[in-house]
């Protein structure tokens, strides 16, 4: 009753009592006992997967392609490899993989199933992950998603990696360098092996040679930029107040060079002139105009918004005593200008004798009459600095006038004598008072 032998692969069912293996009783072969045996293909077409889920098998009998009965070495499973649309099975042959020979895709080492491993001439079993078929050259220290870097004409270049995605922008000269620059070529578990993660480029010195010699520190994009390392555009945005030296005012403005010897520098010892020079140590930059007279404490008067701008507020804390006139008493609480009225506060002051600068209250009551004549004794004679009120005229010195005190007269309050009017006079005691100014000059 069978109309020939079964092909090799079907053999082991010849007999009657296999029929139903295959056929059902007074119809022709089940699709359903097909794929009964053959799982593979069942688990495909669940999975609406693969050449027999596409439009030009879905639908038909497996017997139509796959018919038997026609002796041993019938070959069951039959199509032109040349001219198979692969599209058909679900994956596109692009690229290089439109090239390739069939068979240098479609072998057991690539299939992972270890029943169709076992089948070296069959089509089934391969994954569509790059990695089903091609060696990891990344050794696992990359996604597996290869096609989002690589295209299908040629593993290199990477031609759809884009850097601007990547942790590390490319820009300026970063652009036109070979990766291999930066990606370096080496041997790994023996075999080539090209490291992508795990580099290091928070900071420029994991790359580049920092020539400075770590002397400016290691944040070189406040001086440097990727179009050109001598390039020194970005100084203008350097922080001036991570040295020891914060500038302010005007020194803000002045150009480096000003301030740096920028002419005779190299890269080991550039900026490194004014190490350990502090903002208070101005004469080390600055001609000192005092000559040295008064001291080296600039800011005591000066601030760096401007050299001849002196407010009383900077002259707060200003030793006076460096001039050679220590301010006493009351002359402490004095406003500069009352004492310096001219442009310049260093314009030399006479400041030997009170009436330099003050006048005299007394109108010439102390001036001696001829022939003993002159100036009036100075009125530090009977005043002090704390203030004009009152007065340090002692006994010892009335002794030294004209009218030395005896007897009650030591005892007297001074104005019993010299009476106040608006002011205190003394007219009645002009000649007496000769011996004292004649005795002081």
């Amino acid at each position: 009753m069978s109309p020939g032998d079964l092909a090799t692969p079907h053999a082991k069912l010849e007999g009657m009592s296999n029929c139903t293996q295959c056929h059902v009783l007074g119809d022709k072969v089940s699709n359903d006992k097909c794929l009964t045996c053959h799982k593979e293909i069942k688990g495909l077409v669940d999975k609406k997967r693969g050449y027999h889920n596409s439009k030009d098998v879905k639908g038909k009998d497996c017997a139509t392609c796959h018919s038997d009965h026609h002796g041993r070495k019938f070959d069951m499973v039959r199509f032109d490899e040349k001219k198979f649309d692969h599209n058909l099975a679900g994956y596109k042959l692009e690229g290089a993989h439109a090239k390739v020979d069939c068979r240098q895709c479609h072998e057991p080492d690539y299939v992972a199933d270890a029943n169709l491993k076992k089948r070296k001439d069959t089509f089934l079993g391969l994954g569509q992950q790059c990695l089903d078929c091609h060696t990891d050259y990344h050794q696992k220290t990359l996604p597996n998603d290869c096609a989002k870097c690589h295209g299908m004409d040629d593993f290199k270049p990477a031609n759809k990696f884009n850097h601007d995605k990547a942790d590390f922008v490319l820009v300026g000269k970063h652009k036109a360098i070979d990766c291999k620059e930066c990606h370096k070529v080496e041997v790994k578990n023996g075999k080539e092996f090209q490291q992508f993660t795990g580099i290091a480029f928070k900071n420029c010195n994991a790359c580049h040679l920092d020539v400075h010699k770590s002397h400016l520190g290691n944040d070189c994009k406040q001086c440097h930029n990727e179009q050109s390392f001598v390039n020194t555009s970005a100084l203008s945005k350097f922080n001036h107040g991570k040295t020891n030296f914060t500038l302010k005012g005007k020194h803000k403005a002045v150009d480096c060079a000003q301030c740096h010897s920028m002419a005779s520098a190299t890269p080991q010892n550039v900026f490194q002139d004014r190490l350990g020079v502090k903002t208070s140590e101005c004469a080390t930059c600055h001609r000192d105009p005092h000559e040295g007279k008064f001291g080296v404490d600039c800011a005591g008067c000066h601030n760096e918004n401007s050299f001849h701008k002196v407010t009383a507020s900077n002259l707060d804390d200003f030793n006076h005593a460096l001039t050679g006139f220590e301010l006493q008493g009351k002359h402490a609480a004095v406003d500069c200008r009352k004492c310096h009225t001219s442009d310049n506060l260093t314009d030399p002051l006479p400041h030997n004798t009170c009436a330099a600068c003050h006048s005299d209250f007394h109108e010439g009551q102390f001036t001696p009459l001829p022939p003993n004549g002159g100036g009036p004794p100075d009125c530090a004679a009977c005043h002090t600095t704390e203030g004009f009120a009152g007065s340090t005229f002692s006994l010892e010195q009335h002794a030294q006038t004209k009218f030395p005190l005896d007897g009650a007269h030591v005892a007297t309050p001074c104005f019993s004598c010299h009476l106040k009017q608006d002011k205190w006079r003394f007219p009645q005691h002009r000649g007496a008072l000769r011996g004292l100014s004649r005795r002081r000059a």
